[in-house]
């Protein structure tokens, strides 16, 4: 059956320097067994598929899958198959935001701003464990006293977060060798100077017996602005760099919104759009 497919950027002004993301569009009739293999077959970091929504408050329901499995939630899959969905023609039912349904539930995505940005959601937050973060460490060879604070983060995915001294501390990181059973999906953030382009430096690394590392990461980015809030250390505005160690140019929005909204947002670029066979 022909489908419509978009290809999207998300997170970079620069087409090709942010975190690709492949839409089908109208997934209606597809099992979870065709979704999985095409997401596979696409190589990207996520694959989603819309569908009508069984919320009538949404306007429009989304899977997302990466190539190994679906997630419950994920940030630039938000951006990106809003901005697939408005291009094809979707009309919201409230012209400045749009209301996606998945397995979270629902998240509103803010049109109101330069940018498109998604209200970032409720964010479990628990201490890390020492020896977990000891062993995180030693792993990825981080002096102990270059580290602020670490807790464990849940918004969906779940997030080993560290904190560095500095941005290039995080940048310094070199997490290769390092391996971790099962999976260990680990955030860096720490600041970089005043007066640059961006605030703060973030990295995503999933380690298993293998080790990908993540362009830009809006889930993980949400996660860390609700920690800093729930701190009191989150300024009302701050941008993010992350993908700078892999050659990507992401820049992620953070704002306070009021009402404890938090918003995260970025560039989409439609990159390809046509029909594909599934």
């Amino acid at each position: 059956m022909r489908r419509r497919f978009i290809q999207c950027d998300v997170f970079s002004d620069v087409p090709t320097r942010g975190n690709g993301l492949a839409v089908v569009l109208d997934g209606k009739g597809l099992d979870d067994a065709a979704m999985q293999r095409f997401a596979t077959w696409t190589n990207l970091a996520e694959t989603t598929f819309l569908l009508p929504p069984s919320d009538p408050a949404a306007d429009y329901r989304v899977r997302i899958f990466t190539t190994a499995g679906e997630l419950p939630f994920a940030g630039h899959p938000t951006l990106g198959s809003c901005a697939a969905w408005l291009h094809a023609g979707g009309v919201p039912q409230d012209a400045s935001t749009v209301r996606q349904e998945c397995a979270i539930g629902i998240v509103e995505i803010d049109r109101s701003g330069p940018l498109p940005a998604f209200v970032a959601p409720q964010t479990r937050i628990a201490p890390m464990e020492p020896d977990r973060l000891a062993e995180t460490l030693s792993a990825l060879r981080i002096d102990p006293a270059d580290v602020v604070r670490a807790a464990r983060l849940d918004n969906g995915p779940t997030w080993d977060a560290i904190e560095l001294r500095s941005a290039a501390a995080v940048l310094a990181v070199d997490p290769r060798g390092a391996s971790f059973a099962p999976e260990r999906r680990i955030g860096l953030i720490g600041p970089h100077a005043p007066g640059g382009e961006a605030d703060v430096e973030v990295r995503m690394l999933a380690i298993s017996d293998s080790l990908k590392e993540d362009p830009i990461t809006g889930s993980l980015n949400a996660a860390l602005a609700r920690w800093m809030e729930s701190e009191g250390r989150m300024a009302s505005a701050y941008v993010a760099a992350q993908g700078t160690a892999i050659g990507r140019l992401g820049r992620v929005h953070v704002r306070a919104a009021g009402e404890g909204r938090v918003l995260i947002g970025g560039a989409v670029t439609i990159l390809i759009e046509g029909t594909l066979t599934l």
